[in-house]
C-alpha cells in the first residue's frame, strides 16, 4: 500500500533531512586516510542524537550500526569496523534519520586521496544518474521514467546497474511501497502522484552488474570485486519538478567542492 504524505508530514521529513544533511557533512569532514570506519559510525551516532534525531538504521531488522559504510567493491550495507581508510579507496556513506516519527535517507560516495580516473568517472556518473532520475520524479510520470533515466545515463557511460537492490518509498517506515528500481522502461510502473516521498538511490558498478552477499547476511559486493558507487536522495513528487528533501550541501562544503 502506498502512503501519500500531507504537507505537515513532508515538513517533518524535511526537518529530519536537514539533520541528516548536517550529519553527512560532519562525516565528510572526517574522511581521510587512517581513520577507521567504526570511528565514522560512532561520530554519526553522536551527532544525530545531539541534534535530536535517531539513526534510522541502528537495530533496523537487526542491523547493528548507525551507518552503512561500503568501501570499494562493497555496493551497500557494509558494516563499519576496524578497517582504516587508505589512499585510493572509495567509501559510500549511507545514513538515515528518524525525527518526530518520520524517516529520511541519503547516501554519498567519497573518494579518499588519489583515486583513478575510471573511478572518478564512476562517482561522477552515478551522482549524475541520481539527478537524471530526480528530473523524472514528477506528478503524471510513471516509475519506469525514473528507472529508465537512471539506467540510460549509467549504461551510456559504460557502467552497469545493480538489479537486486532498489530505492523505496519512505515516511513513517524506513522502507515503504513502492519500490524504485534503477532500471526499467519508460511509461511503465506506478503512476507518480503529488505527496509521494521516495528514496531514489542508483547503485552503479564499474564492471559487471552481478553482486553477491557476504556471510554476515548484510554486506553486498560486486561479483568481480570491481568498485561500486551509490548516491541517494529523499524526494517528494510535485507537479513540474520534484522537491529534494535531503541535501549534499554540507558534504560539498566540508570537501570544499
Amino acid at each position: 500500500m502506498i502512503f501519500y504524505k500531507t504537507e505537515e508530514e513532508i515538513e517533518l521529513i524535511r526537518q529530519g533531512a536537514l539533520i541528516l544533511g548536517k550529519a553527512h557533512g560532519e562525516i565528510a569532514s572526517l574522511i581521510k586516510e587512517g581513520i577507521t570506519t567504526a570511528e565514522l559510525d560512532k561520530r554519526a551516532f553522536e551527532f544525530i542524537k545531539d541534534l535530536g534525531g535517531q539513526p534510522s538504521f541502528l537495530n533496523y531488522n537487526g542491523f547493528p550500526y548507525s551507518l552503512c559504510i561500503s568501501t570499494n567493491a562493497v555496493v551497500v550495507h557494509g558494516f563499519p569496523g576496524k578497517y582504516q581508510l587508505k589512499d585510493g579507496d572509495i567509501i559510500s556513506v549511507d545514513c538515515g534519520v528518524l525525527y518526530k516519527g518520520y524517516h529520511s535517507d541519503s547516501a554519498y560516495t567519497h573518494g579518499v586521496g588519489n583515486i583513478t580516473e575510471d573511478v572518478i568517472k564512476l562517482l561522477q556518473v552515478t551522482e549524475e544518474s541520481l539527478y537524471k532520475g530526480i528530473e523524472k520524479a514528477v506528478a503524471g510520470n510513471r516509475m519506469g521514467d525514473i528507472s529508465n533515466a537512471i539506467q540510460q545515463h549509467a549504461e551510456a557511460n559504460g557502467f552497469s546497474i545493480v538489479r537486486e537492490l532498489v530505492g523505496h518509498g519512505i515516511g513513517r517506515n524506513l522502507h515503504e511501497a513502492p519500490e524504485v528500481p534503477n532500471y526499467g522502461k519508460k511509461g511503465q510502473g506506478v503512476k507518480l502522484q503529488e505527496g509521494l516521498v521516495l528514496a531514489i538511490e542508483p547503485m552503479v558498478n564499474l564492471g559487471t552488474k552481478n553482486v553477491v552477499q557476504e556471510d554476515d547476511g548484510w554486506t553486498i559486493r560486486t561479483r568481480d570485486k570491481k568498485p561500486s558507487a551509490h548516491f541517494e536522495h529523499t524526494v517528494v513528487i510535485r507537479k513540474g519538478k520534484a522537491e529534494v528533501l535531503t541535501t549534499f550541501d554540507y558534504i560539498k562544503k566540508a570537501k570544499n567542492l
